[in-house]
């Protein structure tokens, strides 16, 4: 495949939105093709499955999650994301293999090399060439959630320590893999931020 795919990973209140239309705007301002989407809910089916696992009212059982994700995983990469690399696109997603290891591996306490298998085979070994890890301490990205007065989803509504395990899922994760991984201190700026992203960025450009 000759296109370009940037993966966005981080616990929820670290700026991946904001990063990801601020990258999107430069690529296109470079003159390159790109595709914006996240995880879950990047088709129309993961639309449906982000319904469930996100705002569900009722218990989903861990298991049961993991393979929810794995299911939107697999429809999003088949339909979406594979198609735009073949084409040669760069490919700008929010979440991916890497959340479903940090959040349902640590956060849920599951095998995370289970989870992270099962995610492999959903999207047929399918790796990012570069991920931005936006890395911020956990009151902090709390107080920035509380700061836009919007309903918290059922992750967002975990106790604090589900937060830290998944941060520190995301900081090992990173550790294991520094040639794909770029991890930013979220705390910055948000120009500061997208400066450092554009840099390595450009370099796989």
């Amino acid at each position: 495949m000759s296109g370009l795919f940037i993966t966005f990973e981080g616990g929820d209140g670290t700026g991946k939105s904001t990063q990801v239309r601020l990258l999107t705007e430069w690529l296109i301002e470079q003159g390159r093709a790109v595709v914006t989407t996240r995880e879950p809910g990047g088709t129309e089916v993961g639309t449906a499955l982000r319904e469930i696992v996100l705002h569900h009212r009722g218990e989903v059982d861990p298991r049961a999650e993991a393979l929810l994700y794995a299911a939107d995983r697999a429809q999003h990469i088949g339909t979406l994301v594979r198609p735009a690399l073949e084409r040669g696109d760069v490919v700008v997603q929010d979440r991916y293999i890497d959340s479903s290891v940090a959040y349902q591996g640590a956060g849920r306490v599951l095998d995370a090399a289970e989870i992270k298998r099962i995610s492999l085979w959903a999207t047929g070994d399918l790796i990012p060439d570069l991920t931005v890890l936006l890395d911020l301490p956990g009151d902090v990205a709390r107080k920035r959630l509380a700061q836009e007065h919007k309903t918290f989803d059922r992750l967002e509504n975990e106790h604090d320590d589900f937060h830290e395990r998944v941060r520190a899922a995301f900081l090992a994760l990173a550790a294991a893999e520094p040639q794909r991984f770029l991890v930013v201190d979220a705390a910055q700026e948000i120009d500061q931020i997208a400066h450092v992203i554009r840099d390595r960025v450009g370099a796989l450009l």
